[in-house]
């Protein structure tokens, strides 16, 4: 497998690139939903079209990784479906939305991928989890009301998407996911619960689309039945917590002040 990019997906893909010799992974797009910047979107659309120019002249196999967040399915009347109707709910979804549909008409071989809430290591300084954990050891936490996130451990989707590889599926759109949406204020609790400590917490209304419709993984159990061994389900959220927490509760957090991240989340002030 080549890889396209060097971050967070990138660096989690390595385990499995021996196995895929003619497939090219496409992770280097926009690194989270709070983007608008026209240039950063231009940027990634250029270069995805360079890679779907390369893959057909070598007749190899792309993998696209879209979003199955609230970006994408959290506009009202969004069915949480591959095929269903979807209304994006800001800039974010709306551009993987097109790029799902540059690729659909290129001809290329590909699998997009609708990723929803990832976990795991290599996260950036801007993440779900290292944001969380630095605002509440900085003592304060911003919550939008009714968020909620599917998180899933990036270790389960390589496992998935090297099954689906493994199929030779071809010009599919597959959500990967839990199908369980989590409240936020939830997801804070749990880690202040292991940190031993707990922070100010404001709850705000904000930037936060129409309730969206849970993500549905039908499609992918359909495809790969085994998914149920993962033990997808209502905690599956707080073992995954568990499993990456020591990874960033060590230091203060110390990042970029914003403290935004793709779940329109904030340390210490909303996003």
């Amino acid at each position: 497998m080549e890889i396209v990019g060097r971050g967070f997906i990138a660096r989690n893909l390595q385990s499995i690139a021996h196995r895929h010799p003619d497939v090219v992974a496409f992770a280097a797009g926009v690194p989270n939903s709070t983007v608008k910047d026209d240039d950063e979107f231009g940027r990634e659309a250029a270069l995805l079209y360079e890679v779907v120019r390369r893959c057909l002249r070598q007749g190899r196999r792309l993998v696209f990784f879209s979003t199955a967040s609230v970006a994408m399915y959290g506009g009202e009347g969004s069915a949480g479906t591959e095929d269903g109707p979807i209304f994006p709910g800001g800039a974010y979804g709306r551009h993987n939305l097109a790029l799902e549909t540059a690729l659909a008409r290129s001809g290329v071989d590909y699998l997009v991928l609708r990723v929803s809430n990832l976990i795991g290591p290599h996260q950036r300084d801007n993440g779900l989890l290292p944001v969380l954990v630095g605002g509440i050891r900085a003592g304060t936490v911003t919550v939008y009301r009714g968020a909620t996130r599917d998180l899933i451990d990036i270790a389960d989707m390589t496992r998935i998407l090297d099954g689906l590889l493994d199929l030779r599926l071809s010009r599919e759109v597959v959500n990967v996911a839990t199908g369980h949406a989590v409240p936020v204020e939830r997801i804070v609790a749990h880690i202040e619960s292991r940190l031993g400590m707990v922070a100010d917490r404001r709850v705000v209304d904000g930037p936060v689309p129409h309730a969206a419709a849970s993500v549905s993984i039908a499609k992918l159990r359909g495809f790969m039945p085994e998914v149920d061994r993962l033990g997808f389900g209502p905690r599956y959220y707080a073992r995954v917590l568990d499993k990456y927490l020591p990874l960033y509760s060590a230091p203060l957090y110390s990042g970029p002040e914003p403290l935004q991240h793709a779940d329109h989340l904030s340390g210490r002030r909303p996003a």
